[in-house]
């Protein structure tokens, strides 16, 4: 059995990107898929927070830094999309950090700018 089976939520999410994909192509800016993205997610009656903000405490000290997270599903998936030439390591130890620090346990990364979307997905879990 697959993740995306027994893990609805992400298969919603990788669903939705996929129309999106089929639809535009890669080729373009991460703020049009963000868009788009968000249009689908939306269409699909999925509950979440676009553009999540996700305060940074340093030894329980507030300091005043915000990451900022595509997608946000609380307590449940982390989104970030990148519309890049290639996944790189730094990309997976974001998503790994903002899985962490909103204390979320399965993130997916989305690379929009690949010929077959299938290619540009990465499912981690913490």
């Amino acid at each position: 059995m697959s993740d995306e089976i027994r893990d609805p939520l992400t298969h919603l999410v990788i669903g939705a990107a996929m129309e999106l994909h089929r639809h535009l192509g890669p080729g373009l800016l991460e703020s049009v898929y963000q868009t788009c993205l968000k249009i689908e997610l939306e269409e699909r009656g999925a509950t979440f927070i676009p553009q999540a903000r996700l305060p940074l405490f340093y030894k329980g000290c507030p300091t005043g830094q915000e990451f900022i997270l595509d997608f946000h599903f609380p307590n449940q998936l982390v989104v970030e999309i990148k519309a890049v030439e290639a996944l790189v390591p730094v990309f997976e130890a974001q998503l790994l950090t903002y899985l962490r620090l909103s204390q979320t346990h399965v993130g997916l990364l989305i690379n929009f700018n690949v010929p077959v979307l299938k290619a540009g997905i990465k499912r981690m879990v913490l």
